[in-house]
């Protein structure tokens, strides 16, 4: 059975930071993409960041302009998703999601429909 837990939101100030956590289990961890997406209230869903099986190949929306990381430790079954200089636009519910397909190296999916396993969503909250 497949788990997928993600943590780390909160409420921080304009121009700050806050690291995200997403643990997955239940599959091999070093075979599957991890994503991290978001949903801000009123807005679909959009993917933030992605990251192949063995941490080889990344992407990033546009709107991050280079203040997101998105990383892994697969010895820990870890993705993180460090985020500096935030600004009130990107406060949204943030999931984490496990590919559907294996990716491990080569290429991720940007679609959500690519990912079939997903955490329960942690809150971030940017103030002005």
């Amino acid at each position: 059975q497949v788990q997928v837990v993600d943590s780390g939101g909160g409420l921080v100030q304009a121009g700050g930071s806050l690291r995200l956590s997403c643990v997955a289990s239940g599959r091999t961890f070093s075979t599957y993409a991890m994503g991290w997406f978001r949903q801000a209230p009123g807005k679909d869903h959009e993917i933030v960041a992605a990251i192949s099986g063995e941490g080889i190949t990344t992407y990033y929306a546009d709107f991050v302009e280079g203040r997101f990381t998105i990383s892994r430790d697969n010895a820990k079954n870890t993705t993180y998703l460090q985020m500096n200089s935030l600004k009130p636009e990107d406060t949204a519910v943030y999931y984490c999601g496990q590919s559907t397909l294996p990716y491990p190296v080569l290429g991720v999916p940007r679609s959500r429909n690519q990912y079939t396993y997903w955490g329960q969503g942690t809150q971030v909250t940017v103030s002005s």
